[in-house]
């Protein structure tokens, strides 16, 4: 791993799972926190970052010309304090594999998102969110402790009652690299999802719907057709439930049993120039809004309520050589028209997306950063070479900032630095926990660049 007191680097081409924006970089895969240290006091001029499992959409875990630090080797589990549910892992260990191993005892991570396939420092960096935000808040909500590397080479064990960690839960991997953290987990009686479903036949009775029924459940989400016009535009299907309780289970089903596997995987270059078009979409969105009849109680596996798209192992490749781009934002309760516009928009745009997802958010994180918010959070996925995408999406980035909203960082790829004061009005706050933390610029990335961070 170390050649001549320094570390042994591989030089890399690193894109974000949109794919659209690749830059080389070196990289380093340390073993142990040690070689980590001795990585980020390796720093070049360019910097250094650190990286997971590449799931952020965008730029954010990219670092052109400069250092960038693969965690995925250091996974260790230090504790696990069975009867109270709390662990302390590295932060390279896998949301996937935390959860394989604490659900036989009873437990379940407190926030997932659409893929278990990132790292626990991953979601400290973006402070994830899941269907459960409205009730249980982002993922650094439920951190109790956080060790960070700085750019100083000193690593600080850091709580919710101090602003460093606060700047570090959605700051992106900038204050330094979160090297463990100590989770508090959720109990659960079995691995299945009790799951409610139903359809709602436009955007207006899709916000009614979710707006005066969401509160009954621990976790929700609507899938929206953002094709259908006229009358039914913004036709949904409502996906809602809970952990299933032991009782609902047949008889004899072991309530712990979780062994996910991808059934089916998409090889490089096999895809299709232009596949995903509107025709295809739609044809896809019909069937998907048909076969969604109402439904009570039925029991569903984790993977297939949460991260029905983990099915398919690189299923961004189905988006073609010229990638994809995501797009989320999130505006406060009261500026509904702001999602009724948005997806008329997009609608009018003959926008081919097979994922884009309504939630509710509760309060928000105390991260500076971070990007939860009470109100409405709109995500999608579209093709990079979408004719007329740049423009639609700097338009409704302007209908977010005048609504009070914001744009996750996690998934940005395109905005421009001039509307993240707007967007993010702690930003000064956080840089200048930064600047204490890091007043030579060590950590870095194409994102903070690109945003002017």
């Amino acid at each position: 791993m170390w050649q001549g007191g320094r570390v042994k680097v591989e030089r890399r081409l690193l894109a974000g799972w949109g794919a659209t924006a690749p830059t080389a970089a070196d990289v380093v895969s340390p073993t142990s926190i040690d070689e980590v240290a001795k990585a980020v006091g390796d720093a070049p001029k360019r910097g250094v970052l650190p990286r997971g499992l590449g799931r952020s959409y965008g730029d954010a875990a990219q670092n052109a010309g400069g250092l960038v630090v693969d965690l995925t080797r250091c996974t260790a589990v230090r504790s696990f304090d069975v009867e109270r549910g709390h662990i302390t892992v590295e932060a390279g260990l896998s949301l996937h594999t935390l959860m394989r191993q604490v659900l036989p005892f009873g437990w379940f991570v407190p926030v997932t998102p659409g893929t278990r396939y990132v790292t626990v420092g991953g979601a400290v960096a973006a402070d994830i969110h899941g269907k459960n935000h409205h009730v249980e808040g982002s993922f650094a909500q439920h951190v109790i402790n956080l060790d960070l590397l700085l750019a100083s080479g000193e690593t600080v064990s850091v709580g919710p009652g101090d602003d460093v960690f606060w700047a570090t839960a959605g700051g992106m991997g900038l204050t330094g690299i979160v090297v463990a953290a100590t989770i508090r987990l959720l109990p659960v009686e079995t691995s299945l999802m009790s799951v409610d479903t139903e359809r709602a036949a436009n955007v207006d009775a899709l916000i009614d719907r979710l707006a005066a029924t969401d509160d009954a459940y621990r976790y929700s989400v609507a899938w929206i057709d953002l094709l259908a016009r006229g009358p039914r535009m913004g036709r949904a299907v409502i996906t809602r439930g809970d952990h299933a309780r032991r009782d609902q289970l047949p008889p004899r089903k072991d309530p712990f049993a979780f062994g996910p596997r991808p059934l089916a995987s998409v090889p490089p270059g096999v895809v299709p120039p232009g596949l995903l078009n509107k025709a295809t979409v739609a044809a896809f969105n019909e069937v998907w809004y048909r076969k969604a009849v109402t439904r009570r109680g039925q029991l569903q596996s984790i993977s297939a309520f949460f991260h029905p798209l983990d099915l398919v192992e690189r299923w961004n490749r189905i988006y073609g050589r010229p990638g994809l781009v995501q797009y989320q934002f999130v505006v406060p309760y009261g500026a509904e028209d702001v999602v009724r516009t948005a997806v008329d928009r997009l609608s009018a745009a003959g926008s081919p997306a097979f994922l884009a997802v309504l939630k509710r958010f509760g309060a928000g994180s105390p991260g500076h950063l971070s990007f939860p918010s009470p109100g409405w959070t709109l995500a999608l996925d579209l093709p990079a070479n979408m004719a007329g995408l740049a423009r639609l999406l700097d338009g409704l980035d302007e209908l977010v900032v005048s609504a009070g909203g914001r744009i996750y960082l996690a998934k940005d790829s395109r905005l421009r630095p001039e509307l993240m004061p707007a967007m993010y009005p702690r930003l000064d706050e956080w840089r200048a926990v930064r600047s204490r933390l890091d007043p030579a610029g060590v950590f870095a990335s194409d994102l903070s660049r690109r945003l002017e961070l």
